[in-house]
C-alpha cells in the first residue's frame, strides 16, 4: 500500500514532463585520479548498453561542474554528455567556501557559452550542493561526515545562482538541492526547501541502523524516507538522487551486503521507481575513495557485465 501511494505521488515528481533514469558520477576515479572525457564517455555508453535495461539509463548526475585538476574549467562530462546524448543533472559543490562556489558558477556559465544549446538543452536541473545540510547538522558532525554548509549558506548560493543566470542560456533551468531526509525535515532548513524548484533525496536503508534494516524492511524504510522529504517539499518535485544496496561491505545492524540483497533491493525499489520519477541509482561503478571496503556498483570497474540481472 505504501509503495503504491508513493508511486502515485511520483507520477507528478518532475519539473519538466519527461522522466529520467541514470547514475551518479564523481569527478575522480576509485584510485583518486582525475576522471576525464574518455572515462565519462565510456561510462555513459556503458550505462546505455546495460543488458536487461532496454537502454533506459540515459541520464547522469554530477557533483561538480569543475574538471578535476583545474580551478574553474568546465568538467569534461558536459562534452561527453553531448557526444552520447546523455541528459545531465548538473551539480555544483557547495561545501568548500564562497571562492570555490564562485569557480563552480564560472565553470558552468563558461560551459553554457562554449557548448551552447547542445549542452543546455540536455540539462535536467542544477543542484546547488549535495548533502551539505546533513554534514553541517548535529547528526552529520557526530558521524564525522565532513565539512558541510548551513541552510542560510545554501539559500544564499541559490540566490547568487539565479542572479548570475539572468540573461544567459541557463536562465529558467530548474534549481534544486540534494540532501538526506533527516536534513530536509530540520526546521532550520525550511528556507532551502522554499527556495528550490526541486528537492533531491538521498536514501540508503542499508545505513539506517536506528531501526530494523534487514533487506526485508528495505523497501518500506525507503518509501518512509521519501515521504518524509515530500512532507516538506510543498508539492515540489522530489528526485531520488542516490539510493542502492551494496554487494560487498560490512554488516550494518541487520543489513547484509551481498549480490543477492543488492539484486533484491534493485528489484523492489529500483524497478518501482524507474519510469515513475527522476532517479539516479548509486552506482554504475565504484569511485568513492572513502569507501574502500564497500561496493555499491552494478558493474565492476573493468567490465560492462552487471553483477546481477537488471531486468525489471
Amino acid at each position: 500500500m505504501q509503495i503504491r501511494q508513493c508511486l502515485s505521488l511520483g507520477l507528478a515528481a518532475t519539473v519538466s514532463g519527461q522522466i529520467y533514469q541514470g547514475f551518479n558520477y564523481g569527478a575522480t576515479n576509485n584510485d583518486g585520479s582525475c576522471r576525464g572525457y574518455d572515462e565519462f564517455r565510456g561510462f555513459f555508453e556503458r550505462a546505455k548498453g546495460l543488458p536487461g535495461t532496454d537502454g533506459h539509463f540515459t541520464a547522469a548526475r554530477l557533483y561538480t561542474s569543475i574538471q578535476c585538476g583545474t580551478s574553474a574549467d568546465p568538467i569534461s562530462a558536459f562534452q561527453a554528455a553531448i557526444d552520447t546524448d546523455t541528459h545531465i543533472l548538473v551539480g555544483l559543490w557547495a561545501s568548500a567556501g564562497r571562492d570555490v562556489y564562485q569557480n563552480e558558477l564560472n565553470a558552468l556559465i563558461a560551459a553554457a557559452d562554449q557548448l551552447g544549446t547542445a549542452f543546455t538543452d540536455r540539462i535536467i536541473g542544477i543542484s546547488v550542493g549535495s548533502e551539505d545540510l546533513y554534514r553541517s547538522s548535529a547528526e552529520g558532525q557526530a558521524n564525522n561526515a565532513g565539512v558541510g554548509a548551513t541552510g542560510a549558506e545554501i539559500e544564499g548560493y541559490i540566490g547568487w545562482m539565479r542572479d548570475w543566470f539572468r540573461g544567459t542560456r541557463l536562465e529558467g533551468k530548474p534549481i534544486g538541492h540534494v540532501d538526506t531526509w533527516t536534513a530536509w525535515v530540520l526546521p532550520e532548513n525550511a528556507g532551502v526547501a522554499s527556495s528550490v524548484d526541486f528537492l533531491g533525496h538521498n536514501s540508503f536503508p542499508y545505513f539506517e541502523t536506528t531501526k530494523a534494516n534487514a533487506i526485508g524492511q528495505a523497501a518500506d524504510n525507503f518509501w518512509s524516507a521519501v515521504q518524509q522529504t515530500e512532507s516538506v517539499a510543498g508539492g515540489k518535485p522530489v528526485f531520488v538522487t542516490e539510493t542502492g544496496w551494496p554487494s560487498v561491505g560490512p554488516q550494518q545492524r541487520d543489513a547484509v551486503a551481498s549480490v543477492e540483497n543488492a539484486r533484491s533491493y534493485y528489484s523492489q525499489v529500483g524497478c518501482a521507481l524507474f519510469g515513475q520519477r527522476n532517479v539516479f541509482w548509486y552506482t554504475l561503478v565504484d569511485a568513492n575513495t572513502a569507501q574502500t571496503d564497500i561496493s555499491f556498483s552494478l558493474t565492476p570497474l573493468d567490465s560492462a557485465t552487471p553483477k546481477f540481472d537488471l531486468t525489471c
